[in-house]
């Protein structure tokens, strides 16, 4: 079991406090429901307030992630009937193709229609889903085995995919189940095998982008889009890295997978502030860069979903140690007065600029649609013997 080399000083969150700080959340998406309920939200708040838009970016499907959430949390069918208006909005968004030229279709997909699926049969969710997975397998390449991130399909200067991608392999799963066609399952295999091949660095910190070869197929380089710079190692992709591993693991169970998740996660950890919420990258230990709240709340997450699958003393540690993760977030991060913000938690990173990488910098220091989604996913899991969107 991995384990923090410094004192752990805050205490695992009691599950009092879980229940407290779900209900105040699920209070939080109830007073956002008039402004987006026929939206989408921004993928960051400006001056921590969400404006409202329409659903056209990566991250639309977050918010509606956080109404089913709310509903399974109260079964107010308020929630249910809101969350369903977000169905048909995504529906709409898949069969139309709106922006949805790139891989982030398990972000979109997985808590808002499989979702909708799972919780109420809703099959019109299904129905989008499955055309969702259908997109995704279009951007897979045979020649280097990947799902092209974005881009032109092919063009030598978008042959690469991202770390972030083994969070949208779960729709694929998923669509083999629902289907009976293996083709979705063994991209999502193929993919995941030549993220861990390539994406993870010698010292167990990640690549955010890395280009194949289109001739070959082989490896050229890591990158980052992200991240403070190419050397360095971004904090959410970290993130996403510990827990698509164990969303691989519960999949397929490689050794090498569970041997990559101790890894990734104890780089991780040896670069923690004390309150366990990382700087927006991992180069960073210390100073006046900002944090990314969101980081924290997927690797907790990912330490759950791990916890589940393996059992035992191991899973023990690894949910004390998301226990703690989580009280940081609620204790230090979480949005207390909706005057204050219209998000969950504050302090998220979303991309900054800085000289040495390619991404434009916003959403810096503000709440972020996904850091707001696992937030809540997080207090879910601890709450009770939830079944994952993913």
């Amino acid at each position: 079991m991995t384990i923090l080399t410094n004192p752990l000083s805050i205490r695992p969150i009691s599950d009092e406090e879980v229940r407290a700080a779900l209900d105040a959340a699920v209070a939080q998406v109830r007073r956002n429901l008039p402004a987006f309920t026929y939206a989408a939200q921004n993928h960051s708040s400006v001056d921590n307030f969400y404006p409202a838009v329409a659903n056209d970016q990566w991250t639309a499907g977050f918010w509606p992630g956080e109404i089913w959430l709310a509903y399974e949390h109260t079964g107010d069918k308020t929630f249910r009937h809101a969350a369903q208006i977000q169905v048909q909005s995504f529906l709409h968004r898949i069969e139309n193709r709106i922006a949805t030229d790139h891989h982030d279709m398990g972000f979109l997909y997985n808590p808002t229609c499989v979702a909708a699926w799972k919780l109420v049969g809703d099959e019109d969710g299904r129905k989008a889903a499955l055309l969702a997975a259908d997109q995704l397998i279009e951007r897979f390449h045979p020649v280097g085995g990947f799902i092209q991130a974005w881009g032109e399909m092919g063009a030598a200067d978008n042959y690469r995919y991202i770390i972030d991608c083994l969070l949208n392999l779960p729709l694929l799963y998923w669509a083999s189940r629902e289907t009976g066609d293996s083709k979705y399952r063994d991209i999502a295999l193929i993919h995941a095998r030549t993220t861990l091949a390539n994406s993870v660095r010698p010292d167990d910190s990640t690549w955010h982008t890395f280009y194949m070869d289109p001739v070959t197929g082989g490896p050229v380089r890591g990158v980052t889009c992200q991240g403070y710079r190419d050397d360095s190692s971004w904090a959410r992709g970290q993130a996403w890295a510990i827990y698509g591993m164990a969303l691989s693991w519960r999949y397929e169970a490689l050794p090498e997978y569970r041997e990559s998740f101790d890894r990734l996660l104890a780089y991780y950890l040896k670069r923690l502030p004390a309150d366990l919420v990382p700087y927006w990258d991992l180069i960073f230990t210390e100073g006046d860069e900002p944090r990314d709240s969101s980081s924290a709340a997927i690797v907790a997450c990912g330490l759950l979903e791990m916890a589940d699958l393996v059992g035992g003393e191991e899973a023990d540690g690894w949910r004390q140690l998301a226990r703690r993760m989580v009280k940081s977030l609620v204790d230090n991060y979480a949005v207390r007065d909706p005057a204050i913000s219209n998000g969950q938690v504050l302090h998220g990173t979303y991309s900054k600029k800085t000289p040495f990488n390619t991404c434009t910098g916003e959403g810096v220091d503000e709440c972020v649609a996904w850091g707001d989604y696992y937030y809540m996913e997080a207090l879910t899991r601890l709450s009770r013997n939830w079944s994952s969107y993913w």
